[in-house]
């Protein structure tokens, strides 16, 4: 009985957790300089309006094509493509950020955790019942009643509680937008494409339907809200508009199959939205020519467009004309000079052109993208290959550590922290950081002694790895 009790507290997270914080860890997550401005520009005032930092929430971008928002790990949202792109109005994101902004203002997933634990409690208290059933009746189906009856009760109970997480989130939705002047509009939007959704069976349904109970309550909520507003018929910012075709655009570009990309743009090729979509398309079709006929058309109409410059540049770098892309992306650092995504694109492009004067270039950029963004894994991949490139071993290998560390690969962390302290002076700076990764990779891996010099791999000293 111990030990089937000891199996049932470990297995019973995973049957009371919400899918999408399960998830979570391995969601295929996109980063794109100009998206996750759009974000920021939808986020912040939200984020103001509930007194939190900008910087202390987490907005990550879900290659997804199901509609669905979520709070996950702390201060960390996800929204999925599919959301973004089947938004025709900004106010629908916006609504969605307010809500799940809610959730985090109001310590839900803190308070969804207890929850959780009782009802393993409850799980448990269950098991034993069930065996204690078992026993009297000396029947097996005895037991699986008593199963079957206290995870019912367990489910519902789990249910109801969350229920209530997403009116208390609608109601913090409703009144931050009304103080920031912002229609609420869009949550009834989403509410009314999800209720078309509910006799569907729960696999063909968007996760959100899942992840946030849709019932009566909650609709008329955001109803009753709407028929007293002062802002109900108020329309989204032109500029907010413009934003919003432009990240659909860019997302369908990448996204979609090309030839859909045309089929939905035919007929409205001389607009902003349908050339940048197309530029994106003919490129992903390898018809380079016509992608830079279309983007440098939009460049002439807005020559200080760091973003697309920095399309310009992608184009440019992934047909293997490395010096025009650089050329290009050094004009989008110039106009976008905080954007740490188009640092490491320049750096990047800098790289191939093999010339030596241009890697301590690329050094510095990567320096400011990794201080500005220190979880873009690709950008400490990148400064472990310039430093390399200048024969920085010490620090190259801090950089791989810490990119090894972001994308989980134990053997290679703990085999650059070795290379580091080899050639880092001891209490250097770098050497500190060094410390901070091994006490962060011992953390995760609840292990101590990882990095205990008695048990350290045979010396690789005389097997230095090139870095290309």
């Amino acid at each position: 009985m111990k030990r089937l009790v000891a199996m049932l507290l470990v297995l019973a997270p995973l049957s009371v957790l919400p899918a999408p914080v399960r998830a979570a860890p391995n969601l295929p997550l996109i980063r794109d300089a100009e998206i996750e401005h759009i974000i920021r520009a939808y986020s912040a005032p939200i984020f103001a309006a509930a007194g939190i930092a900008a910087n202390d929430v987490k907005v990550h971008i879900v290659n997804d094509p199901r509609i669905n928002a979520f709070v996950a790990g702390g201060r960390h949202m996800f929204i999925n493509t599919g959301l973004l792109m089947g938004a025709n109005d900004p106010s629908i994101v916006i609504g969605v950020i307010a809500h799940e902004t809610g959730h985090i203002v109001n310590n839900h997933l803190i308070r969804l955790r207890a929850a959780i634990e009782e009802a393993q409690v409850r799980q448990i208290i269950t098991f034993i019942l069930a065996g204690a059933a078992a026993v009297a009746a000396r029947d097996g189906q005895a037991a699986g009643a008593v199963i079957s009856l206290g995870q019912r009760i367990t489910a519902g109970t789990l249910f109801q509680y969350t229920q209530g997480m997403e009116t208390e989130a609608d109601r913090f939705a409703l009144e931050t937008l009304d103080r920031m002047g912002v229609t609420s509009k869009g949550l009834e939007v989403l509410l009314e494409t999800l209720s078309h959704q509910e006799a569907l069976l729960s696999e063909m349904q968007d996760p959100y339907l899942r992840s946030h109970p849709l019932t009566p309550e909650r609709v008329r909520g955001v109803r009753r809200h709407l028929q007293r507003s002062r802002f109900t018929n108020k329309k989204s910012p032109e500029n907010l508009k413009l934003l919003h075709s432009r990240l659909r655009a860019k997302l369908r570009g990448f996204l979609l199959p090309p030839e859909r990309v045309r089929q939905l743009y035919a007929g409205k090729e001389k607009t902003a939205e349908a050339r940048y979509a197309l530029a994106v398309a003919y490129h992903r079709d390898a018809r380079t020519d016509r992608a830079l006929e279309l983007i440098n058309s939009l460049i002439r109409e807005k020559p200080r467009d760091a973003f697309y410059i920095e399309l310009k540049g992608q184009i440019l770098i992934e047909s293997a004309r490395i010096n025009e892309a650089v050329a290009a992306y050094g004009t989008a650092v110039r106009l976008a000079p905080n954007e740490p995504l188009i640092r490491t694109e320049f750096a990047h492009a800098l790289l191939q052109m093999r010339d030596r004067s241009r890697n301590r270039e690329a050094v510095s950029h990567l320096i400011y993208a990794t201080r500005r963004d220190s979880t873009n894994a690709m950008a400490w991949r990148l400064l472990g290959i310039a430093y390399g490139r200048v024969r920085d071993i010490g620090n190259a290998s801090v950089a791989l550590a810490e990119y090894y560390l972001l994308v989980g690969n134990k053997k290679e962390v703990r085999r650059n922290v070795q290379r580091a302290e080899r050639h880092l002076r001891r209490g250097s700076p770098a050497w500190r950081r060094v410390q901070d990764i091994k006490g962060t990779y011992a953390s995760q891996n609840r292990r101590r002694g990882l990095f205990d010099r008695r048990r350290r791999a045979p010396s690789d000293d005389n097997r230095e790895r090139k870095t290309r």
